[in-house]
């Protein structure tokens, strides 16, 4: 079922969680293991991150050193599957350009198709770790943009081999990423938005956003895009505060602000114990007001703590 479809038959907020794949050497039980407390809430679907490789520098016996790609996460398209069988779930992988090329990627959107997964979330992805700036694969995308319409075009038939013809028309749902307080290497949120916009005209059904802390920035971004004439639902991406060290790496990683009122509530914080209670109170809050704000889903990042987001919906539900 697609995601659009979850939103149009809700007549309540929906909810929703988001995963990392297991780092190789693990089994899927530890994806259901951290899980499984949060089917209590019968989340409409769950998203899969996706994670490109990473170059590594091996040393060999006579002393050079060898040059590999390590995929640290591996495994996204079966796990997506494996989530959608175990739990009868709708699975919502992420697709992002870097690291894959535009072959690579049809062929994880015919597996997708094959395994009866319909929703797709299209993302760029981040610059390599051995890189400044991001660097598209040989032949692969260096917008998401154009990821997205790649995958507009196998909805339309056409494939990377053009003596495919009458082939099957995968009806896939798109999601693309969104962001309140703008994206990094956006010069001005004006430009980000219309950026957006190019997104969903070129096709995207919905918008997920980049977590944000204050609400009143989401309240301002759906505003803009109204504005501008963007339709399609927008959903907040949520995630708790757990500890002080994401006072500094949130805001360096994501981009992103953290309000007065939570940080200097956190600082004065003795424990991560005590962190941990602020950020949930305050994700308890924050979602109240989307769901007054009438948002069609609240999805939560549990990246790793499913207890603190499983009190949060706790206290909402």
């Amino acid at each position: 079922m697609k995601i659009t479809d979850h939103i149009s038959q809700a007549k309540d907020t929906l909810v929703s969680f988001e995963v990392l794949p297991p780092l190789k050497g693990r089994t899927i039980q530890s994806i259901y293991d951290h899980l499984n407390p949060l089917m209590e809430f019968k989340p409409s679907f769950i998203n899969v991150t996706y994670h490109r490789s990473e170059t590594m520098f091996k040393k060999k016996g006579d002393g050079t050193f060898e040059k590999v790609e390590v995929r640290k996460r591996p495994g996204t398209v079966a796990i997506c599957a494996a989530i959608k069988n175990h739990y009868n779930i709708d699975t919502v992988p992420h697709l992002i350009c870097g690291g894959f090329s535009k072959r690579v990627t049809e062929d994880a959107l015919i597996d997708l198709n094959f395994l009866g997964i319909d929703n797709v979330l299209v993302l760029r992805g981040d610059a390599a770790k051995n890189e400044t700036n991001f660097e598209p694969e040989p032949d692969g995308h260096a917008y998401a943009v154009d990821l997205l319409k790649q995958v507009v075009n196998l909805k339309n038939g056409i494939y990377q081999e053009e003596d495919i013809k009458n082939g099957e028309k995968p009806d896939f749902c798109i999601g693309t990423a969104g962001y309140p307080e703008k994206h990094f290497e956006a010069p001005n949120l004006q430009t980000d938005l219309l950026h957006l916009k190019d997104k969903v005209d070129a096709g995207a059904d919905y918008i997920m956003t980049q977590m944000f802390f204050d609400n009143e920035k989401f309240f301002q971004f759906v505003k803009d895009c109204r504005a501008i004439g963007i339709t399609v639902p927008i959903i907040p991406g949520l995630k708790p505060l757990t500890n002080k060290k994401q006072l500094t790496i949130l805001p360096k990683i994501f981009h992103v602000d953290i309000p007065t009122d939570l940080s200097d509530a956190i600082s004065k914080a003795k424990t991560d114990q005590d962190v941990e209670e602020i950020g949930t109170k305050w994700l308890v809050q924050q979602s109240k007001e989307l769901m007054a704000f009438g948002v069609p889903v609240l999805h939560y990042y549990t990246l790793g703590k499913p207890k603190v987001i499983y009190n949060v919906v706790k206290e909402i539900k």
